[in-house]
């Protein structure tokens, strides 16, 4: 089985939709997507993901499905240099490097950054949607691993975000998410894959091939977007909306 996680195109947070860069991302996403044949698709309830698989499905004639789960994640902790409750993958290094239980798999959640407020509430719930939906195709798990009689060649589309969308890839590989979740980014409209591994039979692990891949978007004119990234050098604006920024960055990305 292959697992497809699907940020998003690029969003227009204030209406929940995408904006007009967003839509002709989504329409080259959907392009790539619609090559891959899919046994299912999945959606998050939010708008700017629901427009995105739209756009991707419509010429299909396929709908997804929609799971409340893979909303963005919702969960809240307590910054404890402001004292407000923010997202979980905005802290700084300098919050969470040294704290050993954030590395943790089984116990991260217990770290007071990860504390105060409704993160382990969420994870759970990430975790007992991730496990549900795979259970309903044959895989169930066990500790760290999965059992299936009959492990196919399938494919499953989540069209969802970069919050609970890292979440989902930490829980399948094994990793704690929070280090993930400051170190690595989804790109808006970028696909990451994760495949099985049945080294022994019935036996099912997931191992990631690719994590955020915008190669559908490299020889498109301005079709990059940095939605979710703080600015690479500098400039005064601590923000991952780059609406907000003095200036774009250039795109080094080959194309």
């Amino acid at each position: 089985m292959r697992i497809l996680i699907v940020r998003h195109a690029e969003p227009d947070y204030a209406h929940d939709c995408l904006t007009e860069r967003g839509r002709r991302q989504a329409d080259l996403l959907g392009e790539r997507l619609r090559q891959i044949p899919a046994k299912a698709y999945y959606v998050s309830p939010l708008g700017r993901a629901q427009e995105t698989a739209a756009r991707t499905l419509a010429p299909l004639g396929r709908q997804a499905e929609t799971l409340p789960w893979l909303a963005e994640f919702r969960g809240r902790a307590l910054d404890e240099n402001t004292g407000r409750m923010r997202i979980p993958w905005d802290f700084r290094t300098t919050q969470w490097y040294d704290r050993p239980l954030l590395a943790d798999r089984d116990r991260w959640t217990e770290d007071t950054l990860a504390a105060g407020g409704d993160v382990r509430e969420i994870w759970n719930e990430t975790a007992r949607g991730m496990d549900g939906l795979l259970l309903r195709h044959g895989y169930l798990r066990e500790g760290g691993i999965y059992r299936c009689a009959d492990n196919r060649e399938d494919t499953l589309v989540l069209f969802c975000h970069y919050g609970i969308g890292m979440a989902v890839l930490s829980y399948l590989t094994g990793l704690a998410p929070l280090p993930m979740w400051q170190a690595f980014l989804f790109l808006p409209a970028s696909i990451t894959t994760l495949v099985t591994q049945e080294r022994v039979k019935g036996e099912i692990e997931f191992r990631c091939l690719c994590a955020g891949d915008v190669g559908h978007l490299l020889n498109a004119p301005d079709a990059l977007s940095w939605a979710g990234e703080f600015p690479e050098c500098y400039n005064g604006v601590e923000s991952t909306d780059p609406g907000l920024w003095p200036r774009m960055p250039e795109q080094p990305l080959v194309r």
